[in-house]
């Protein structure tokens, strides 16, 4: 019998590629949803809600490893009060639900795989290469993923294998964050944001879904990994490549970062800093990137 991974954040852009990755690796997955969905010959769905903190418990027991991609779009919204905390819940409420499954069960998972943010190491510009031992910021997206990978550790104190995932920006078909830029620059209005300086840690979907299969299957994997390319792309950088994929070089302005600001707020921050992540670490493990050159990344992305 094939064994189960159990995915929240299932029906996203992330869950979407995964489940197929998975799937044509041999394994059986089911999928948390909000709403009432049929079973597949591919996929078995159970219902929960986190704002009732319901979790139908079956499906953390008849999971083997369990991949936790749930969470509240980081730039979705401007960062209110409300949906500062909305962010945070959305990642760490549903690790202590499972949490509760499977220490009132005496439950035991191979392993459990939860995502988390290259934004651990702050909303900050900096020529650093940051690795997995840097402490956490003490800005908003710090706080943030140290409160999602302290829920993953306390699977951890139930003895079970966890790992974190740190993602830089997912590039991937159509979707995430290329699916808002592509109109823009298609239409040839594409623009480089703020300084430009600031870094762009970037990953491609099959290489972020492949981390993610490692991550079950080498029970040598442990604890939080950078997923993202060391390649050193800017904003500006970034933004120059992908306006040439379009024959056009960029003539906008520069949009300020006062403009920014006024535009979204708090959240500007996200858009006008970035920082540089070292891939070491999982590289070490023997994973190899698919995808390292932006250019013929972007192109596989659009074409």
């Amino acid at each position: 019998m094939a064994q189960n991974v159990l995915l929240t954040g299932g029906t996203g852009f992330i869950g979407k590629y995964l489940t197929d990755v998975l799937i044509e690796a041999g394994y059986s997955v089911s999928i948390l949803s909000r709403s009432d969905k049929e079973n597949t010959p591919r996929v078995t769905y159970y219902k929960w809600d986190i704002k009732k903190n319901y979790i139908d418990k079956n499906a953390v027991l008849n999971a083997d490893y369990i991949i936790h991609l749930a969470g509240e779009g980081i730039v979705e919204k401007r960062w209110t009060k409300k949906r500062k905390k909305a962010i945070i819940e959305s990642r760490v409420r549903p690790i202590e639900m499972i949490y509760s499954v499977l220490e009132n069960n005496n439950k035991k998972l191979e392993a459990f795989v939860s995502a988390s943010g290259i934004g651990i190491y702050g909303a900050v510009t900096s020529h650093k290469i940051f690795t997995e031992d840097t402490p956490p910021a003490n800005d908003f997206l710090g706080i943030t993923c140290q409160k999602w990978e302290s829920a993953a550790d306390k699977i951890g104190s139930l003895n079970i294998r966890t790992v974190k995932i740190r993602t830089g920006i997912v590039l991937g078909k159509n979707e995430g964050f290329l699916k808002k830029l592509t109109p823009t620059f298609k239409s040839g209005f594409g623009a480089i944001l703020g300084s430009g300086k600031q870094y762009l840690p970037w990953i491609h979907i099959e290489d972020l879904c492949q981390i993610y299969l490692k991550s079950i299957e080498d029970a040598k994997l442990e604890g939080a990994y950078n997923a993202c390319t060391t390649d050193n792309t800017t904003n500006a950088r970034f933004s120059k490549t992908f306006a040439k994929l379009f024959d056009y070089t960029i003539w906008v302005p520069k949009l300020p970062p006062f403009f920014l600001k006024i535009l979204l707020g708090e959240m500007s921050i996200a858009v006008l800093t970035g920082t540089r992540a070292s891939s070491e670490k999982i590289q070490k493990t023997g994973f190899e990137f698919q995808f390292t050159d932006l250019e013929k990344t972007l192109i596989n992305c659009i074409k």
